[in-house]
Parts: C-alpha cells; structure tokens; sequence
C-alpha cells in the first residue's frame, strides 16, 4: 500500500515558499511569486490541508494582480483540492495554476524532487491515479 508523506513533514518547506511568495508579491515581483507559488504547490499536493491551503495563496495573488482567468481557475482548485488530495489523485509535478490543466501531470522541478527526497517520498510515479510512496 503506499502511504502518504506527513503534513508536518512537508509543512516547513510549503511554508517557506508562502513566506518567499508574500515577500516576492510585497515587492510587486509577480513572476517570482508565482514560481514560489508553484513550487509550494507541488510540494503540497499529497497533505489535503496544505494543498488546499497553496489553492487559497493562488486565488490572493490572483485577485491581487487582477487576473480573472485565475480568480475564477483557483476558485475551482479550491474547491477540489483537499478532496483531491486526500484520496491520493493528483497530478504529479503540477504547477496549480489556471493556465494548466487542473488533471496534467508536470516534470516536477529538481528543488522538489530534492525536499521528497530528503523527506523519503517518492513522488515520480504518481499521477491523477496515484498516491504519493514513501
């Protein structure tokens, strides 16, 4: 059976991109609140909580920057991401954005595949079917 990474271990690198993400967004640096968006995205697909949590982030910075497409695209990953998540389909390496499709699975970037590494998550073979193996 494959297992799920703990919320507490994934919970500080996720929480790190936010904080990089608002500090990047307090600068009126969108594309690289963006990115930190993203990699905290990929990070947090297999924890409903967080996943959820990234989706929320997505739809602030959306509304902030006045992007419609992305208001009304995070409102739905709001919506099904933590169920999503917690029955273990996701699409691996996915950016979370409303410019990709929401079941695409993605390369994941080398800085995530180095933090599920180092935490013992083997998140390569997952797709929209797959759970995370630890």
């Amino acid at each position: 059976m494959l297992a799920m990474p703990s919320t507490r271990a994934l919970s500080p690198h996720v929480d790190a991109l936010l904080a990089r993400s608002r500090a990047h967004a307090a600068e009126r640096d969108w594309p690289r609140a963006w990115s930190a968006l993203e990699l905290a995205h990929v990070l947090s697909q297999p924890s409903a909580r967080l996943h959820t949590k990234v989706h929320v982030r997505m739809l602030v910075l959306g509304a902030r920057v006045r992007d419609l497409r992305e208001i009304a695209g995070q409102i739905v990953r709001v919506a099904g991401a933590g169920l999503g998540s917690a029955l273990g389909r996701f699409p691996a390496g996915n950016s979370g954005r409303a410019r990709v499709s929401i079941t695409a699975p993605m390369p994941v970037p080398a800085e995530a595949q180095r933090i599920f590494a180092s935490l013992g998550i083997d998140i390569e073979g997952v797709t929209i079917a797959g759970r995370a193996r630890r």
